[in-house]
């Protein structure tokens, strides 16, 4: 199934990392130990951090102590992007590189959407549509210049939704970096009106407290009312639009035939407690909950689970606007960040993922182990969520590669929980959850790190299954499509949807 490593992974020798300027770390020998008391990086690096959007700057957070305890056999001199490792059944089928103002420095690539023969694809900068027709063929039709990061995407019927989590001037696709600080700041959603995909339109902005890091589409019953879940976090007092204590989750509203009339319509408390404290480091213990990084919606069985920093959340959303939580969990050993959730098929189990690190840390070594990072895959029993399991890619990464659990969906293959996940520099992993208490890994694909010597940020920030093909978000790369070849999910190449939003599953058949 499987060929040997390129990579010479052995770990042995000590080192220590130090940030560096930008977005990376640099690799020390063992004379320069972290000292164990010492900040992770200065005021100036962890403004380029949090600049750089997502999670990064929970870089910051390592304590010395733990940077000490990264190893030198986990770096990789020689190695680079074009050694390739890979199970047998994969292949790279399509590459489309980000180009123009897509391929400026921190416009990263990130979410996708999808809906008939186009992908829509997010970025730093705006988002872009993909002709993928022909998977093996696809071509770029529009590139939407409309900066704010994350440029997370979700499509229903003519209908874009982009969010913004950097704060701007205004809403206008014109419009500059502005402070928080200032009340006159703006960000949240916008809404494009995208029944010329070639020529998407720009129809209404919506305002939400905290900006938008990522959203959910919910839409009613009949389909003509679209909900969006607003997930947002990290508050302060010196941010007149974003205050604490932030329990919330905004709803918005946008009628699907009168786009341009979207609007806020709720702001229900998801945590009147507070949520988890969290510990005294986040990144060795469970981060403080306020607000939620990400929600996934199943609407079809009125369910939806929320990754909120510091809890896992099991949603009823029976009633669209008024989303009610009825069961909450929190692991404060391996959790330190709850990120995105993924619900199988029969809508019996949720795959939480943990963020260790922001996504700006190599995590997937053996300092790390094979519990932190990961998936955490949990059945919903009686209305509750049980743990059964963690899930990580078995591939030890080297020091110079971010890698953690991030985003994926499932393969539809009747019967089975199957899924494709991304994992930054980690590549992509395909896996079987079937036996939540025993995951199976079935199939790979993994890149050298990006410089032998310094962390770039960087890999695949989404890896999603849409109709036949693999398909991933890299965040310097582009769009790549890959072809998967294995009986054990063959039969889902004969499954078809018209849309596919990773973060409003859909219902399969069997």
């Amino acid at each position: 199934m499987s060929r040997p490593s390129l990579r010479a992974r052995a770990t042995h020798a000590v080192l220590g990392v130090v940030l560096v300027g930008g977005v990376g770390l640099a690799v020390v020998n063992g004379s320069a130990q972290a000292d164990p008391g010492a900040r992770a990086c200065t005021d100036e690096e962890r403004a380029a951090l949090v600049a750089a959007g997502d999670n990064f700057a929970l870089a910051c957070d390592l304590p010395g102590s733990l940077l000490a305890g990264l190893e030198a056999g986990a770096a990789a001199p020689g190695l680079s992007e074009d050694d390739i490792d890979k199970s047998d059944n994969v292949d790279l089928v399509a590459h489309l590189p980000l180009v123009g103002a897509f391929a400026e420095e921190g416009a990263y690539g990130t979410d996708m959407a999808f809906q008939g023969r186009y992908a829509y694809v997010g970025n730093y900068n705006g988002f872009g549509v993909y002709d993928i027709k022909k998977p093996t063929r696809p071509k770029r039709v529009a590139q939407v210049v409309c900066p704010g990061g994350q440029g997370d995407v979700s499509v229903h019927g003519d209908v874009l939704v982009l969010s913004v989590d950097s704060s701007r001037s205004d809403d206008s696709c014109s419009s500059t970096a502005q402070s928080a600080s200032e009340k006159s700041s703006w960000e949240g959603l916008r809404v494009f009106d995208i029944s010329r995909p070639a020529k998407p339109r720009y129809v209404a902005s919506v305002e939400t407290a905290c900006g938008s890091h990522t959203h959910t589409l919910a839409p009613n019953r009949s389909g003509k009312q679209l909900f969006v879940y607003v997930s947002s976090y990290s508050p302060s007092s010196d941010f007149p639009d974003c205050q604490p204590p932030h329990d919330i989750v905004s709803v918005v509203k946008v009628p699907v035939r009168k786009p341009a009339r979207a609007r806020l319509v709720a702001t229900p408390v998801l945590f009147p407690d507070g949520g988890n404290p969290g510990g005294p480091v986040p990144l060795l213990t469970s981060s403080s909950t306020s607000g939620c990084h990400d929600i996934t919606a199943y609407p079809a069985k009125d369910l939806a689970a929320g990754a909120c920093m510091g809890d896992g959340i099991l949603m009823d959303i029976s009633k669209r606007a008024r989303p009610k939580v009825v069961d909450r969990v929190t692991d404060d050993v391996n959790f330190a960040f709850w990120h995105s959730a993924t619900f199988n098929n029969a809508g019996t189990k949720v795959l939480f993922t943990d963020e260790l690190g922001g996504g700006s840390l190599p995590t997937c070594n053996p300092v790390f182990g094979s519990t932190r990072g990961a998936d955490g895959i949990y059945d919903i029993e009686g209305g509750s969520l049980a743990f059964k399991s963690y899930y990580k890619i078995p591939r030890p990464q080297t020091l110079t590669e971010n890698c953690v659990a991030h985003n994926g969906s499932l393969i539809p293959v009747k019967g089975k929980d199957i899924m494709v996940q991304a994992w930054y520099q980690g590549g992509f992993s395909v896996f079987d959850f079937t036996d939540s208490a025993n995951p199976e890994e079935i199939a790979w694909f993994d890149r050298g790190p990006i410089s032998a010597t310094s962390l770039e940020t960087g890999g695949a920030w989404s890896v999603y299954w849409y109709n036949g093909h693999i398909y991933s978000s890299d965040i310097t790369r582009g769009l790549e499509v890959f072809s998967i070849d294995d009986p054990r999910v063959n039969g889902a190449k004969k499954v078809r949807t018209t849309t596919f939003n990773a973060q409003s599953q859909p219902a399969y058949r069997g």
